[in-house]
């Protein structure tokens, strides 16, 4: 029979660290922390598998799998010397979730299951510590209530909670065993009110049901979000461990905590944590009290301090990454419940990473794919000018949780953190986070929360989404119901109102009131700097490029080392406020005299912004795109004009002079003009604009388009190279749907390129001429393209619409729906289809270089930025890839790691 269910204990294990598909993270690592010996409450695992056979069972565990768990419960009671159910001296246990991947907090635990009236009497004699097992059986019932039945935790707390008003006691610990025997018998008054059963007094059907409602657990609304967020499969389950419970709450010789073997914040090697006094673990990461710092259990407890230090030390060697682990002290006997490798910041991935290299722990390669790509996307934006902090009120301070700065709006729940997202930046501020308020915490650019700790359950989960987090900042004072908190702030009380600004910054932990001005970070020392060296080297010729418009944004894209511009977007220059007038005179214009006389007066502007971009890029290559979208989108909207032309014969002097600024024209002309704008407009107005008449369109129709922008990019090329600078200029036609059209756009660049060069006495200077691949035609004849274009660079953006048949603007209405039937595993728009659009774009790439052998590839659409596109535009061959400036590291990183994937670190991509 197939073996579901492995043992660990006593030094021996039926598992190990490399099982994680099987045990899950926590199952497979307490297997072989047991292999190397370590103090490990011995216990078993119910594998992954079993997850998915008891939903696909009808919500039923199979007899025989069944029968594994009662030969493995049988051996643990072997194995310390107790059993589950002996009324006196009862074996007690926990029951944990653990998936492969670590999903901290989004599913379910369960501790000191196994008592009942009778055990929880029988541990208190023998014992003798009658409050202490009183306060096991109350935790037992409140997890079981909340996690088993079903019963919603605030229910247990407001009975919890009013016994401590009543005896007007603030720390839990002060309740006497008197005063616990009273909440318990409250506590199963309320599971009798809500499930219309007694509370469960056997033991096996506790772990049965206790076991259920861990795998349902797998399904639960906050797994299933943070699972998508992770891009972690649904398919894979989550195990059940079910271990020997050890008790740090027995009193002041007992105690609990986590802890990481390095700073998972910054990632400085110093021994990181937390701990409690007469506590269980459950008290320490929900942040119900603030705990003590790791370093003060030397002072409380040197021995298990230093055994704990050393044992923490070999498991980093071991398993040659940060460890976040667990442990928990009985009778100031030492007991390690879990270790894994830690979720950190994207400082601290990097920092980690190179100092590791540099101890000899790990490779450089090692180094390079242990960072997640996105990782470093808090690396790359703004922190904090000390300047403007100056003008702000500083509210307090709180505990360094997570780094980074963030500006916004306060909004005082999950569900207020995501409504207030869509009109601008929120900070969420709680009381305490929970796992149900992850889409809360993914919505907002901060968290705030007034308890709690660094293992706190907002920090760890900021720190994996790297969200800038403050946590235990205990001066403040939050009415969770009012949307408010007041806190002292020198002589006054600040109240701050849900939606009031407020700047929390998460590595010097301080608060302030407004919105403090923001300061580009340094990428070009530190241990980002070496460690972007090092991926460098493994992507080998495999080029970055970044989309810029301007030279500043030109500019930033060097800075975080790209190779070249990937594509400018003309259009976007003739929006600016001095060019939009002589852009909407080219498009009223009636005759191509009219039309030149306009594009005349643009000329001499784009040229100095395509002069502008070449130097930035001096030795690099720029591809500048023709203009794109259809001309109505330069001109007013039809429903203002429509508006305004109705309001004019009653609109005052002041409201006339506004409508003029708006629409371009003086006051006096307001009643020819707006009409006539109106007309054009209608001229123009097409069903289906994104399809209608744009790209390579309107410079067929219009050649004088193409030309003008022709004539500016190289007389600006011209210009730049005039001043010993190189250049490699290329342009771009958009939206090819065949040969022809770019054949005869091609013509007229040629035209005006040879023209411009030979007049400067710079006939050889080397320029390209290709297109966007973004239309499906265009990529089924990529063949016949190839003839005439030197260069593909794929439009994903557009290419994804017209092959999926999906509005990017419009898919928004169905998409969740689509994405939770797993129709679409992700946002096609944000990460590329490689079944369907990549499978096209495959087939364009290989017809391609049929004909042109050396015919440049790469694309241009937001996906040049998303790590899994990346990882494919590698695999299938492109030289480049092009995305927005402050993702430019991040597809480095995504290219090192595809070429590492693929072993060829050294390959040259550069066509």
């Amino acid at each position: 029979m197939k073996k579901y269910v492995y043992s660990f204990g006593g030094g021996k294990a039926d598992g190990d660290k490399s099982m994680k598909d099987l045990l899950g993270g926590k199952g497979a690592n307490l297997a072989e922390m047991c292999r190397y010996g370590l103090p490990v409450p011995g216990g078993f695992t119910i594998a992954t598998e079993v997850c998915n056979i008891y939903f696909q069972n009808g919500n039923k565990v199979p007899a025989d799998i069944q029968q594994q768990q009662h030969d493995a419960l049988a051996k643990l009671e072997a194995l310390m010397g107790k059993k589950l159910g002996d009324p006196n001296d009862p074996l007690l246990l926990s029951v944990r979730s653990g998936a492969k991947f670590s999903m901290p907090g989004m599913m379910n635990t369960i501790l000191n299951l196994g008592l009942n009236d009778v055990t929880t009497a029988g541990l208190a004699k023998k014992t003798g510590n009658d409050r202490f097992a009183y306060d096991c059986y109350r935790r037992f019932i409140q997890m079981f209530g909340e996690v088993a039945l079903g019963i919603e935790m605030e229910h247990f707390d407001h009975i919890f909670d009013e016994k401590k008003k009543k005896r007007k006691i603030k720390i839990d610990s002060d309740l006497s065993a008197a005063d616990l025997q009273s909440i318990i018998a409250d506590y199963k008054k309320l599971v009798k009110k809500e499930t219309k059963k007694e509370f469960p007094q056997d033991a096996l059907e506790q772990l049965n049901m206790s076991r259920d409602a861990v795998f349902r657990s797998w399904h639960n609304d906050k797994a299933v979000y943070y699972r998508k967020m992770e891009r972690i499969p649904d398919d894979i389950g989550t195990a059940c461990t079910v271990q020997a419970m050890v008790f740090g709450n027995m009193g002041d010789d007992c105690g609990t905590g986590v802890g990481f073997t390095r700073d998972p914040g910054s990632g400085e090697k110093v021994f990181y944590g937390e701990f409690l006094i007469n506590a269980q673990g459950e008290d320490v990461v929900a942040g119900i009290r603030t705990p003590q710092p790791i370093a003060d259990l030397e002072k409380v407890m040197p021995s298990a301090f230093k055994e704990l230090k050393e044992i923490t030390t070999n498991l980093e060697k071991a398993y040659k990454d940060m460890q976040d682990f667990e442990f928990t002290i009985e009778a100031g006997k030492l007991y390690m419940l879990q270790t894994r490798n830690g979720k950190r910041t994207g400082p601290a991935a990097v920092r980690v990473a190179v100092e590791m290299v540099k101890e000899g722990l790990i490779t450089k390669d090692d180094a390079v794919t242990r960072v997640a790509p996105s990782q470093l996307d808090q690396l790359l934006h703004p922190v904090f000018d000390t300047a403007s902090l100056k003008s702000l009120v500083k509210l307090g301070k709180g505990i360094a949780a997570s780094p980074g700065a963030a500006v916004g709006m306060a909004a005082f729940s999950a569900q207020s953190a995501v409504e207030m997202s869509k009109k601008g930046p929120t900070i969420l501020v709680r009381k305490e986070t929970t796992p149900d308020d992850i889409a809360g915490m993914d919505a907002a650019k901060g968290i705030l929360t007034a308890v709690g700790g660094k293992s706190s359950h907002a920090a760890v989960v900021a720190r994996g989404m790297g969200r800038p987090c403050i946590v235990g900042a205990g001066a403040i004072s939050i009415d969770e119901k009012g949307k408010k908190f007041t806190v002292k702030a020198g002589d006054k009380t600040v109240t701050v109102k849900e939606g009031d600004f407020i700047s929390i910054d998460g590595t010097t932990a301080d608060l302030y009131l407004g919105q403090s001005k923001t300061v580009e970070p340094n990428t070009k020392s530190g241990f980002l700097a070496e460690f972007m060296g090092w991926a460098d080297e493994f992507r080998g010729g495999f080029g970055v490029r970044a989309n810029a418009d301007i030279p500043k944004d030109a500019k930033a894209a060097r800075n975080f080392g790209a190779e070249g511009i990937g594509l400018c977007r003309t259009e976007h220059m003739f929006f600016a406020e001095d060019r939009l007038p002589f852009m909407q005179a080219m498009i009223m214009a009636r005759d191509e005299k009219s039309r030149r006389a306009a594009l005349a007066k643009l000329l001499p502007m784009q040229r100095k912004d395509f002069a502008g971009l070449f130097e930035a890029m001096e030795g690099f290559p720029v591809v500048i795109r023709t203009l794109d979208p259809p001309l109505h989108e330069f001109l007013p909207k039809r429903e203002d004009l429509m508006v305004a032309i109705a309001k004019l014969p009653h609109a005052g002097a002041k409201e006339k002079k506004e409508m003029a600024e708006k629409f371009g024209c003086k006051v006096g002309d307001l009643k020819k003009h707006l009409p006539h704008v109106l007309h054009r407009v209608e001229e123009l107005h097409e069903m289906n604009p994104m399809l209608g008449h744009r790209g390579c369109r309107l410079g067929i129709t219009y050649p004088e388009i193409t030309e003008m922008q022709a004539r500016a990019i190289f007389e600006a090329a011209v210009q730049v190279a005039k001043k010993g600078k190189k250049i490699i200029p290329e342009v771009m036609i958009p939206l090819v749907g065949g040969y022809r059209e770019l054949d005869n756009q091609k013509e007229i660049v040629v035209r005006v390129a040879t023209e411009v060069l030979e007049k400067a006495g710079m006939p050889d200077l080397k320029y390209y001429v290709g297109t966007m691949i973004e239309i499906p035609r265009a990529a089924i004849t990529a063949d016949e393209v190839a003839q005439y274009a030197e260069f593909f660079s794929f439009g994903t953006n557009d290419l994804t619409q017209t092959t999926m048949g999906l509005s990017r603007d419009d898919y928004t209405k169905f998409n969740a729906h689509y994405e939770n039937l797993k129709i679409f595993k992700t946002d096609p728009f944000g990460s590329l289809d490689q079944e369907g659009v990549g499978k096209l774009i495959a087939m364009a790439i290989d017809l391609g270089r049929k004909t042109r052998p050396d015919i440049e590839i790469g694309i241009c659409g937001e996906h040049g930025g998303d790590p899994d596109s990346v990882a494919f535009c590698y695999r299938v061959g492109m030289n480049y890839v092009s995305c927005s400036p402050y993702r430019v590291p991040i597809a480095r990183l995504a290219a090192a790691q595809a070429a590492l994937a693929k072993g060829s670190k050294t390959e040259n991509r550069t066509a």
